[in-house]
């Protein structure tokens, strides 16, 4: 028998079928556009999302024919939900979360809410990304569609829908409406009366690891999985990703670089205050049981590496299609070996924490004619870094202590990013045998429900194997830690330049 993580993200979903000791025995993956109807608007087609769903699972078990799967739990994006009627049709596409047309109705409504009382309730720093926002929207612009809306799906409860069960949602997707106290662990009626909405829209929530159901004959051929199959309540992304990186106790954190860069740590009860507030760190339940965890996150990450990439890296592209070798560890290899001056601010994009700001300004500072290309690259890998070691000032701030990184992602591939992100963070950064922890999580949380393993902790201890620890330099910190009070000065200077001139980002098409 086998278990199965099902991951459905912003761009793609994949399915990874792990042995019980966390061996990966098969695994598929299935692209699907975003949707962009109008600019700086960002949506997915539900339907497609689930056809890519059921391709990406119909493979990856047959690509393990001798281990039936036995349960799947589920890791999905955050905020986006699907709107489904009373026969229960998908009636619009799923507006995602750093869709921007809610700026300016979120702006004249957070003007009257005291932010504060809302974060205590939900612990969600108050922003236009969440679930409820969305719903406020469509209830003022789209009304015909509002009063035909039975539920506003999760992409996880759309998942159960779409397989014939009852839907549910675990705690921390929950907690990514808005809409959910996590205290209580119920929706809140008076976030609903402030936003003006329907409770009753929302899902059940139930812990992690409940049991939603199992797959009848239809919807066990329609994903290419065994009738009476587990479907278990998985969590949101990030948390799925700490859990599958070993994060399962409190001042461990999980930092996982793909398109975003993202920090997961893990605390033992919820940190909400001021500073949390102030520089727009969630905190929310954790996949793990009996914890939860603070994300702080940048949504340049990665893409930054990958604008470099498709813009100024011809002929490091050339040279990765002769020789064999990935683009990026070309790149990577070209940087320089020593740290730069120059300030590279990842922000090309809506920005993440601490500012979260939709019109952000990107910039590289410090440029002079002795700048060549070995240190621009590698400013553009300090950049991103700087960007999250200005986070964990801030949680150090908050209270929130990190000793230790577990890396995943497509970052985590790179001894050289490994080693100059311990020495920017002065603190150890662990590599992982797992390369998909987002996905092992949720084989944790199915075998937990099939009683594979007696807890979450006790399964990521067993299956979560350290590769390397990357220790920082202690020179090298000590000049990124001078360095950091210049990097926090420079966006602040920027916005108000930016307030000046009445600079505004270009959206995207």
């Amino acid at each position: 028998m086998s278990l199965m993580g099902l991951d459905i993200g912003t761009t793609g979903a994949k399915a990874t079928v792990f042995t019980e000791d966390g061996r990966i025995l098969a695994s598929a993956y299935r692209e699907y556009p975003l949707v962009h109807p109008r600019p700086g608007w960002m949506e997915l087609d539900p339907e497609q999302v689930w056809q890519m769903v059921t391709q990406a699972t119909g493979e990856a078990a047959a690509g393990a024919p001798e281990a039936p799967v036995q349960a799947v739990a589920i890791s999905v994006l955050g905020e986006a939900a699907v709107s489904v009627s009373k026969t229960g049709q998908v009636l619009a596409n799923s507006i995602l979360g750093f869709d921007n047309r809610t700026t300016a109705l979120f702006d004249a409504w957070i003007a009257e809410q005291d932010r504060a009382d809302i974060m205590r309730i939900c612990g969600q720093p108050p922003s236009q990304m969440f679930t409820i926002v969305k719903l406020m929207w469509i209830k003022q612009n789209q009304p015909d569609l509002y009063r035909k809306m039975e539920r506003h799906l999760t992409f996880e409860a759309f998942a159960h829908h779409k397989m014939g069960l009852e839907p549910r949602v675990d705690y921390s997707s929950a907690a990514r409406t808005m809409a959910f106290d996590i205290h209580t662990k119920r929706y809140s009626e008076e976030l609903c009366r402030r936003a003006d909405v329907r409770c009753d829209l929302f899902t059940q929530a139930v812990p992690t690891g409940t049991v939603v159901g199992e797959l009848g004959r239809r919807a066990a051929a329609e994903l290419g999985l065994p009738q009476g199959c587990l479907v278990v309540a998985g969590s949101h992304d990030q948390p799925a990703g700490a859990l599958g990186s070993g994060v399962t106790q409190p001042r461990l954190a999980m930092d996982a670089t793909g398109t975003v860069e993202c920090f997961a740590v893990a605390m033992d009860s919820p940190v909400v205050n001021e500073t949390m507030l102030n520089n727009n760190l969630a905190c929310y339940h954790h996949a793990a049981e009996d914890l939860y965890v603070a994300l702080a996150f940048n949504f340049t990450g990665g893409a930054l590496f990958r604008w470099i990439r498709d813009n100024f890296a011809e002929a490091e592209s050339q040279e990765a299609e002769r020789s064999g070798k990935d683009v990026y560890q070309v790149l990577i290899e070209r940087m320089s070996k020593e740290p730069t001056d120059v300030f590279f601010l990842p922000h090309f994009m809506m920005t993440g924490t601490p500012h979260m700001d939709g019109n952000p300004v990107g910039a590289v500072v410090g440029l002079s004619l002795s700048i060549g290309r070995e240190e621009f690259l590698r400013a553009a890998l300090e950049g991103i870094s700087y960007e999250m070691k200005q986070n964990i000032a801030i949680l150090e701030e908050a209270g929130v202590e990190v000793d230790e990184f577990r890396a995943v992602g497509g970052g985590a591939k790179s001894d050289f990013w490994l080693q100059l992100k311990a020495d920017m963070f002065n603190r150890p950064v662990v590599k992982l045998e797992v390369t998909e922890a987002a996905s092992l999580g949720m084989a944790i949380v199915a075998g937990l429900a099939a009683g594979v393993y007696e807890s979450a902790s006790q399964a990521a201890a067993e299956l979560i194997v350290p590769k390397a620890t990357f220790t920082p330099d202690p020179q090298r910190a000590r000049y990124y830690d001078e360095r950091l009070a210049q990097y926090r000065q420079l966006y602040p200077a920027l916005k108000k330049w930016q307030r000046e001139v009445g600079y505004r980002l270009e959206q995207p098409q």
